[in-house]
């Protein structure tokens, strides 16, 4: 049996049609990390295109910072844990 990981939320991730923008701080971020090109594309490793074009799609309702916010930001936040059945487990940190 797996040990749980230590979180203090499970936010649901909701699905919204059309593609999102991201932030600019957060393209920054992206970048600076090696997670996207300077053209703007992603790159994140181990993810599939198809699996982030539906990314792309997808918000979190975010605990932390009391709005909604992009998958793709909460994916590469330093509190996200893991994602688990159409959930996100979160560590709730103050950023």
């Amino acid at each position: 049996m797996v040990d749980e990981l230590e979180h203090k939320h499970e936010v649901k991730v909701q699905q919204r049609e059309g593609r999102q923008k991201l932030p600019d701080d957060v393209k920054e971020i992206l970048k600076g990390s090696g997670m996207m090109d300077e053209k703007g594309k992603l790159k994140l490793k181990g993810v599939s295109p198809k699996m982030l074009k539906r990314m792309k799609q997808e918000f979190v309702e975010c605990p932390v910072l009391e709005k909604e916010t992009h998958f793709i930001q909460c994916f590469v936040c330093p509190n996200f844990q893991s994602r688990v059945i159409g959930n996100v487990l979160c560590k709730g940190d103050p950023l």
